[in-house]
């Protein structure tokens, strides 16, 4: 039984891989989503590699019904078994990409957060506010510990 207070305000997985050389498209996002800790290493429920590859591929804001509609088309494309389409889990999906900062809502629309691209949103958002703010509470912690 986990107290509340051992529940994390904010959490982020971080893995270095090989430099992306010869792979693009869905591959390279599923090595992004890998990278940033959104896909576990040998996950085979990786809907979550549709969902951001089909944000970054639109040029507009879509809808989640339109996300679901893209995913299933995705995922036939590219031979990958139909697992966890369901709208309910696309949406969890999504949620996901927006407690990361990738992702936004507006007007019940998804798009990639205030337009910018993905190394932009990784730079400012990730790097320099999640990223920065966690570093700084565990040294918070090292302080107090002294």
């Amino acid at each position: 039984m986990h107290h509340a207070k051992d529940t994390p305000l904010a959490e982020i997985t971080l893995r270095k891989y090989e430099k992306p050389a010869n792979i693009d498209g869905r591959d390279l996002v599923k090595k992004i989503c890998l990278s940033l800790g959104l896909l576990q290493p040998g996950d085979s429920r990786d809907v979550i590699v549709d969902v951001l590859y089909v944000i970054l591929k639109e040029k507009k804001a879509v809808t989640a019904s339109d996300v679901e509609k893209k995913v299933i088309e995705s995922r036939k494309k590219h031979n990958i078994p139909l697992h966890g389409i369901a709208g309910s889990n696309i949406r969890r999906q999504l949620k996901r990409l927006k407690d990361l900062l990738l992702i936004e809502t507006i007007q019940n629309k998804y798009r990639m957060t205030e337009n910018l691209t993905l190394l932009e949103i990784v730079e400012d958002k990730i790097e320099k506010y999640y990223l920065k703010s966690i570093l700084e509470r565990v040294k918070e912690y090292c302080r107090a510990v002294q």
